[in-house]
């Protein structure tokens, strides 16, 4: 079963929102055995929308429709189909009073138009909206299935999830299920990672493995297919063991988490507090571990030592350290990491400083950065950093590498 989604709104082409459906129906369909192979998105024009419909039937089984639905001349999604179809359009009783309802209980008055909604292709599985007005539809034609649901996501998920995915599963019969897991990887370039890995690419079947690079991060999905999730899980067990084998160094977690999540967890876990000392990064460590809950048991505090003056008076470097050696030096990270750590009695004190950009500084070239960490009982760690990006991807990269080193390096396992 091969499927299609036709994404229909003239907003979407300009820019004014976002296509999150897509991706949620995308991977709701996967989860369910079902192909995407193709997104379309269309204006609210007939014509156009039309010609998507007889393109996405020469390649698709199922054709999943978002949007033009509502009561405004520009919602033509129904008509489109249902001419095309041969099908005639009928209200849907249910509807209509739900919809007639609804005006009542909020003391509005009922437009004409808003009838319109509560129109249905005659013959298709009507599909109830709990969270809007206009209901969705399943339609069974000869060769394909067309399912048509609202646009608004806080609409169209929950009737995905409560109607359309049980009705789907009835009439497809789908004996094949797909499972997906997302590998993550830092401190690897995507083509290194797939350099590393190449001959597994190149003989992949079942599962599949597809490499994808974003955020100054490298992700790699296995997906597998069978009549049973048990046996897939095993096949992506099976192929995520011989991925890690070659490059789990640079693996830190699965699907939709972060470094910074993944680091929080850890934390928490061993119970240990860390304080910051952030130059270049300017607090956006502190920001992004404060904006995940719990934090208030792991930071213990942290200090933005943006010039020499607060890095000397308010965490002690050493004056001769910033004269001789100056703050962009392993000497003055390490320092910033060993009293920050004091200063706030903290279990770890992690520091940060460097050349963010545009202009170099202390003849140091810009994306030169040193991180300091320091944990009770352990030697300090100076990483250097030869990062050579723009201010901004500096920054953040700076960050995500503070996260990997507490992860990755020794300390970590010490604690194990």
């Amino acid at each position: 079963m091969n499927a299609e989604i036709i994404a229909v709104g003239s907003e979407l082409l300009l820019g004014q929102i976002v296509n999150t459906n897509a991706r949620f129906l995308s991977k709701a369909l996967a989860d369910s055995g079902i192909n995407v192979f193709y997104h379309t998105v269309v204006g609210d024009n007939s014509t156009r929308l039309k010609k998507a419909i007889e393109i996405a039937e020469s390649r698709s089984n199922m054709i999943v429709f978002t949007g033009g639905l509502g009561p405004t001349k520009d919602d033509l999604t129904k008509e489109t189909i249902a001419t095309h179809l041969n099908k005639k359009l009928t209200f849907d009783e249910h509807a209509l009073a739900s919809i007639e309802d609804y005006f009542k209980r909020t003391g509005r008055d009922m437009t004409a138009n808003n009838r319109k909604q509560a129109l249905v292709i005659d013959g298709c599985e009507v599909l109830p909206n709990d969270h809007g007005m206009a209901p969705g539809m399943i339609v069974n034609a000869e060769k394909h299935i067309y399912m048509l649901l609202p646009g608004p996501p806080k609409e169209m998920e929950p009737m995905f999830l409560t109607y359309a995915h049980p009705v789907m599963i009835d009439k497809l019969q789908l004996q094949e299920r797909i499972v997906s897991r997302v590998l993550r990887f830092f401190g690897i370039g995507e083509s290194q990672l797939e350099t590393e890995i190449e001959d597994l690419i190149d003989a992949q079947t079942n599962p599949t493995i597809a490499p994808l690079a974003g955020d100054h991060e490298v992700t790699l999905r296995i997906t597998a297919k069978h009549q049973s999730v048990e046996k897939a899980t095993q096949l992506i067990n099976k192929t995520e063991k011989a991925i890690l084998t070659r490059v789990g160094e640079y693996f830190y977690g699965y699907d939709e988490t972060s470094l910074m999540s993944e680091l929080s967890k850890m934390l928490q876990e061993k119970q240990l507090t860390i304080s910051v000392a952030e130059s270049l990064t300017g607090g956006m460590f502190q920001k992004e571990l404060t904006a995940i809950p719990g934090a208030g048991s792991l930071l213990k505090g942290g200090v933005v030592c943006y010039t020499p003056e607060v890095k000397q008076k308010v965490l002690d470097v050493k004056k001769e350290t910033i004269a001789n050696l100056g703050v962009v030096s392993e000497e003055c990270a390490k320092e910033l990491a060993e009293n920050v750590a004091d200063l706030m009695d903290a279990d770890i004190g992690i520091s940060f400083t460097g050349v963010a950009g545009p202009e170099e500084l202390e003849g140091k070239p810009v994306g030169t950065v040193f991180i300091g960490i320091k944990i009770n009982g352990k030697p300090t760690r100076v990483e250097k950093l030869n990062l050579g990006g723009n201010r901004t991807s500096n920054r953040i990269r700076t960050v995500k590498y503070g996260c990997y080193l507490l992860l990755k390096s020794s300390y970590k396992s010490s604690y194990n």
